[in-house]
């Protein structure tokens, strides 16, 4: 629901802060959620980003501080965070790059791809030693994108990155490919939703699956250099949004919501408009966090219905800033359209007025791969068409 005009920026009690504008959208779901959560024992505070939107079991764009630690609060895409990596071609033309991109749905294999060049990338050994879904991206709202540097606000932060107008990144959005996943059930089919009875022995376990998400944006990342045509480089920015840590005594856990203690980080936007880069310096009233992106508008399950009434699927693959979608779901095409997000310019005016960031740069997409498209290009479908025709 909208917040009513009139009501403070931020309504501070002793276990919620809500981080939001008289005039952005939360869902009442998502703040429903946030109360049952201030109501677990010994949670201490619980902060809304602007990106608040209803989660499974947890609201997502929640950074949630508690004397005990729970680890539904944290899901089970653990590691799950976005990296920035820097790019260096001479020419980038998106219909012929969007060809070249790899099948990152295809793991690689120590033994049958022990050639390949990416696993350069890798250095020790993989963390809990979990090859499945080695260098995959994943479904859902993951992503690996090739970006131009829009508008650069901190010349000289951007500097420091590496970064002015014009230059091209690579922006790497993935998690922990099951692994997470199956951290989380052990505790659930142990103990429910309830707090670890052995935090120290979860946090080993989360912390490796939290250096398994790096490696494989890593991965990820060299797979794209090489089938681009351009050598990987060290990421400029890799911050996980989906983890706990110990802090002030305490269990911090962020989902859905990316550390802001003086880090730089990616706020992603859509596949259709600008991502933006911040400097976080975020304090203890939004629990040390800032927002991780947009935050979905619409369910899926509306996206997908309200999608294809008003777009073709041809019409999803090239968006509004003239970007292409490299995706062979079409379903997934509906579910992420740009439209089923809200405006990331909102988010990020949200942050900025409440002290907790500050915009360095935009990145503007060229090619966003979801997933692989066999079929390549193709004729128009007259059956995605039947309900209208628009632009998302």
């Amino acid at each position: 629901m909208p917040l009513p005009r009139g009501v403070p920026v931020a309504v501070p009690c002793r276990h919620r802060h809500r981080l939001a504008s008289p005039t952005s959208w939360i869902e009442s779901d998502a703040l429903a959620q946030c109360h049952q959560v201030a109501a677990l024992d010994g949670m201490i505070h619980v902060a809304g980003m602007p990106d608040l939107h209803p989660g499974k079991g947890a609201p997502i764009g929640a950074a949630m501080m508690s004397a005990l630690l729970y680890p539904f609060l944290v899901g089970s895409d653990i590691g799950c965070g976005i990296a920035v990596f820097p790019v260096r071609l001479r020419r980038a033309v998106p219909e012929r790059l969007a060809a070249r991109f790899p099948d990152l749905d295809r793991a690689l294999d120590p033994e049958r791809d022990a050639a390949d060049p990416a696993w350069a990338a890798v250095t020790g050994d993989v963390p809990a030693g979990h090859t499945d879904g080695l260098g995959t991206v994943g479904r859902g709202n993951h992503f690996v994108e090739l970006a131009r540097i829009g508008a650069v606000f901190e010349p000289g932060h951007a500097s420091r990155l590496g970064l002015d107008a014009g230059n091209l990144v690579l922006v790497v959005h993935s998690g922990s490919r099951g692994l997470g996943e199956r951290v989380l059930r052990a505790h659930t089919e142990a103990y429910g939703a309830g707090p670890a009875p052995d935090p120290a022995a979860y946090l080993a376990r989360h912390d490796e699956v939290v250096r398994w998400g790096s490696l494989n944006r890593r991965l990820l990342a060299a797979r794209v250099a090489y089938a681009l045509g351009f050598e990987p480089a060290e990421p400029i920015v890799d911050q996980c949004h989906n983890l706990v840590e110990t802090r002030d005594g305490g269990y911090l856990h962020r989902k859905g919501a990316a550390p802001g203690d003086g880090r730089d980080v990616l706020v992603a936007g859509t596949r259709g408009t600008p991502s933006y880069l911040v400097a976080a310096h975020a304090g203890p009233d939004a629990n040390h966090s800032v927002a991780h992106g947009a935050g979905r508008k619409m369910s899926r399950a509306d996206a997908l219905r309200r999608g294809r009434a008003k777009h073709t699927v041809d019409e999803l693959r090239r968006t509004p800033v003239g970007s292409l979608v490299v995706c062979g779901d079409r379903q997934l095409l509906f579910e992420e359209a740009p439209s089923a997000y809200k405006r990331i310019e909102h988010v990020i005016t949200d942050l900025v007025d409440h002290g907790l960031a500050t915009p360095v740069a935009t990145t503007v997409p060229l090619v966003t791969y979801k997933t692989l498209d066999a079929g390549g290009s193709r004729r128009p479908d007259r059956r995605d068409g039947r309900r209208g025709r628009g632009r998302p």
